[in-house]
């Protein structure tokens, strides 16, 4: 057996019960605490981190014909790396002369490195996590968690669920066919895994390593090689990455080029090039609608799976903890200025307004309990730091802008005083406006009254159907009504939380336990991880002849 596959075997045995049970699990502690990681482990990251801010960025052996990089941090820091760059013809045939003996590997090897390069990755955590701050915009909590252990969490059940998938049946048997009197027909079968090729996996500018990793990982697990492009502004979590992935692959002398990263800029990006290669026969892609689409319509007859545009709603329609409702929301619109793919946007309440533990509130009360809650929350310009975070992309302050004239501003946005940044935006929009049914990323909430609590729950349902969501969320205190929710929001393919009012949040989806994205709506063809996600990247060919007797 595999050292390596040995050596963590019992890690791959606990993700293979937890994906199975789908109880909380993690082997990977999100806490940033000494205690867990070492007395020095954040200073040891921090210092790894500015040792690297102007140099070029080393990986050995890695095919370069020059050094790109213009990564500039949301917080204002110029981070001056540049990472070895070669065109995607040079990359593809890389990828393609590793294919083979990465393909014919066993599954215990590959699941082996996978798992010990999962180790490594944890133990950069703190590393990996100052990287994230500077790429993305994050606040240090954040980052550590979805650049380390949470991105990490995902990794492992992506190959935990791979592996599932590749050992479901027997690779080989005995086949006896009866004739009655005849001797039996005797064959010996045999099914080799077949991986379909070179896989592309594309990252996103917000959440390079969390989004990323399922796709890379699954894929390298079921013997493809891959191509990892980074967003060019969010290089540097992936590209540490990619590091790790090919010194474990050097030492245990397997071919390093099975990964590979591809670096651009925004003037001159290489994106569509490696889509339209007949070679590239996987992709994993996080963005935008409009580019998925034009990944959908060029990428030959590759397997494509997407996580797109999307419009979250919560609909209220009634609560026994309203302030701690009020307090909940405050949280979920404001962490990471709504740059998160599961942050709600869209705010439903009958135009009647709803019954409460302190009495009957009117719409206006109810989004304005909402905005108190959000100033509570950012008063502090340091917790408000840490809990927005800092704006990615300068468009997203254009978008904020544009939005104030979708209505009446309940609440107004504002900076936190460190980096790009603002706080929400609220918007009580007019009757009429269509602004609301389109994803406007960022720290932008729309409040729409409707006019009963069903119509809530249908208007919000239904434009998930049309325009796709990734969560949903509710508050009611009628069972009934409940139920009416929990059917239209399936029928839409939306997860739905209900009446959250603790340190729990419709934003945060857990590895081991909730399906990320359900692959049934606008918002994305695929579930991070389901079957669906691992099992078509091989495929079983079998071999069989007549048995000697």
């Amino acid at each position: 057996m595999p050292e390596l596959f040995d050596r963590h075997r019992s890690l791959l045995d606990d993700a293979l019960s937890a994906i199975r049970t789908r109880e909380f699990w993690t082997p990977f502690p999100e806490l940033p605490s000494g205690k867990i990681y070492g007395e020095t482990a954040r200073d040891d990251g921090a210092a790894a981190f500015e040792a690297l801010l102007g140099k070029p960025f080393a990986i050995p052996g890695h095919p370069e014909e020059r050094r790109l990089g213009a990564e500039r941090s949301p917080w204002s820091l110029d981070l001056g790396l540049s990472y070895p760059a070669a065109s995607p013809g040079a990359l593809i045939e890389a990828s393609e002369q590793a294919f083979e003996a990465w393909s014919e590997t066993s599954v215990e090897t590959r699941v082996g490195v996978l798992l010990e390069a999962l180790v490594r990755l944890n133990r950069q955590s703190f590393f990996i996590a100052n990287a994230t701050v500077h790429t993305t915009g994050q606040a240090f909590p954040m980052a550590f968690q979805a650049g380390g252990p949470h991105a990490q969490d995902r990794a492992l059940e992506a190959v935990a669920a791979a592996y599932a998938e590749m050992t479901s049946v027997a690779g080989g048997a005995t086949w006896e066919k009866p004739q009655g009197k005849q001797p039996p027909i005797v064959l010996e079968k045999r099914w080799d895994l077949v991986p379909r090729g070179v896989a592309l996996t594309i990252g996103c500018n917000t959440f390079p390593a969390w989004n990323g990793y399922p796709g890379l990982f699954a894929s390298l697990a079921t013997g493809n090689t891959v191509i990892v492009k980074p967003h060019p502004m969010a290089i540097l979590p992936l590209a540490i990455t990619v590091k790790v992935l090919r010194e474990v692959l050097s030492e245990q002398n397997l071919p390093e080029d099975a990964v590979l990263l591809a670096v651009d800029e925004p003037e001159a990006p290489v994106t569509k090039e490696l889509v339209e290669a007949p070679e590239i026969r996987i992709v994993d892609y996080t963005g935008s609608s409009a580019f998925g689409g034009w990944i959908r319509e060029n990428a030959g007859d590759a397997l494509v799976f997407t996580e797109e545009t999307g419009v979250n709603s919560v609909v209220i329609t009634g609560t026994d903890a309203f302030k701690a409702m009020c307090a909940n929301l405050a949280f979920s619109v404001s962490l990471y200025s709504g740059q998160m793919c599961t942050s709600p946007q869209n705010i439903y309440v009958p135009k009647g307004g709803i019954e409460t533990d302190q009495g009957h509130k009117s719409f206006d009360e109810v989004i304005a309990g909402i905005a108190a809650a959000v100033d509570d929350l950012t008063a502090d310009p340091k917790q408000a730091s840490g809990i927005c975070g800092a704006i990615v992309n300068p468009a997203t302050l254009a978008r904020l802008d544009a939005a104030r004239s979708a209505g009446r501003v309940v609440r107004e946005s504002a900076g936190t005083g460190a980096g790009r940044s603002a706080t929400p935006l609220i918007v009580a929009v007019a009757e009429g406006a269509e602004i609301h049914e389109d994803e406007c990323f960022g720290p932008v909430i729309f409040a729409i009254a409707t006019e009963t609590a069903k119509d809530a729950i249908a208007e919000a349902s239904d434009l998930a159907h049309r325009k796709g969501a990734i969560t949903a969320a509710l508050y009611a205190t009628d069972q009934a009504l409940i139920g009416r929710a929990a059917k239209a929001f399936a029928r839409a393919g939306v997860n739905l939380s209900v009446n959250l009012t603790g340190n729990i949040y419709v934003n945060q989806s857990a590895a081991f336990s909730d399906f990320h994205v359900t692959g049934a709506n606008p918002a994305g063809n695929a579930s991070l991880t389901d079957t669906a996600f691992v099992a078509p990247r091989f495929r079983r060919v079998m071999i069989r002849w007549p048995k000697s007797a």
